[in-house]
């Protein structure tokens, strides 16, 4: 049975758009891209395209699959534009970006998953900003160690994929993706030199001894970076909050994290997979 929680006043974001936030929006839209900022209905798109950041989505607005936690279309996607690289690199450019962060949807209609597009478009990035570092979110690609190879051997400075929440509710909220083959793609990542990075949503019904086990095991497949938010329903037929998590905890959360091992961890409300990754490099 479905039990609406109120938001509690930490949840409540004042930050207003501004004259930088406009222009972040313009660039995008001129280039024809997508951020994850709106597809996802992230709660600090205000601040971060005031700073004149922002998140892009490559390989288009719609994913393969149904996760139910997220707010991306769902469906049959078109092919992908083959300048879509070059034109999310000139948007880097025009951003004026110090750390370009780049996500996309999951497109298993390709036989490659979109692997190769992906390579391109980290390449393209760095021709262009020869000085941007670049952190990618990138997906599971079923766990294929052929097409993460693809990804690290364009080595951005950060590939972070998500683990999204604990091993008992991954099949509750995700469509296809598995518990295990994320760690293994982490665990492969970290394997071959990448600085790792993976996030987890809270407030879905996880226990604390849950959140507590997923970071031994995001540990021990060598991730050095841990982000930790709140998990926000998109809308209704979205899954539903659970809890909404005090600061205090998360704050404890974050010291529990780093007394165990990891090298840097975001633990706030409001904290996303790349809200503040430049301080991530």
């Amino acid at each position: 049975m479905y039990v609406y929680q109120k938001k509690p006043e930490w949840i409540r974001s004042s930050f207003r758009s501004d004259f930088k936030f406009s222009q972040t929006g313009q660039i995008i839209e001129q280039r024809g891209l997508h951020t994850i900022c709106t597809s996802g209905r992230c709660p600090n798109k205000a601040e971060c395209w005031s700073k004149g950041t922002a998140t892009l989505m490559i390989l288009g607005e719609i994913c393969t699959r149904a996760c139910k936690f997220c707010n991306t279309l769902t469906g049959k996607p078109l092919a992908p534009c083959p300048d879509s690289p070059q034109k999310t690199a000139e948007a880097v450019r025009d951003m004026n970006l110090k750390h370009a962060v780049i996500t996309s949807v999951d497109r298993d209609d390709l036989p490659d998953k979109g692997a190769a597009h992906w390579a391109e478009t980290i390449s393209c990035i760095k021709k262009l900003n020869p000085k941007t570092t670049i952190e990618v979110l990138i997906p599971d690609f079923d766990g294929d160690k052929s097409l993460l190879q693809m990804i690290v051997n364009e080595k951005p400075d950060v590939i972070s994929h998500n683990l999204e929440t604990v091993r008992r509710i991954t099949p509750l909220v995700r469509s296809h993706a598995k518990y295990e083959t994320s760690l293994n793609v982490l665990r492969y990542l970290s394997e071959n030199g990448c600085k790792t990075k993976t996030g987890i949503m809270l407030g879905l019904g996880e226990t604390e001894v849950e959140v507590t086990e997923l970071m031994d095991d995001a540990l021990s497949a060598g991730v050095q970076i841990l982000t930790i938010g709140q998990y926000l329903q998109p809308s209704r037929r979205n899954f539903p909050v659970k809890e909404y998590v005090t600061p205090e905890k998360f704050a404890q959360y974050r010291e529990t994290g780093l007394q165990k091992g990891f090298r840097i961890v975001e633990s706030a409300p409001f904290v996303r997979s790349s809200y503040c990754a430049e301080r991530h490099v």
